[in-house]
């Protein structure tokens, strides 16, 4: 990835999928994921809804994936490390 990328999520050396975040507004999107999962989790605790929780977590994280998918760098299958 070059420096003057505007990606906020690059594309994983190894694997596939992304890795972290690059740019601040990354850090913001998965600080924000981050801190909106635990007081979920503290919420629907205290209310003892067990599916409400796995349905919100799992509407967060495709809103979360959406961002990353959009932001990041295209993964083009695996990767093995060699440019």
């Amino acid at each position: 990835m070059s420096g003057g990328s505007s990606y906020w999520f690059p594309a994983k050396r190894y694997g596939f999928g992304w890795g972290p975040p690059v740019r601040w507004q990354g850090w913001a999107v998965l600080g924000i994921y981050l801190a909106l999962v635990f007081a979920d989790v503290y919420y629907f605790k205290a209310q003892r809804s067990v599916v409400s929780l796995l349905v919100y977590l799992a509407c967060l994280t495709a809103v979360f994936l959406a961002v990353v998918a959009l932001k990041g760098e295209r993964p083009l299958g695996w990767r093995w490390g060699h440019k």
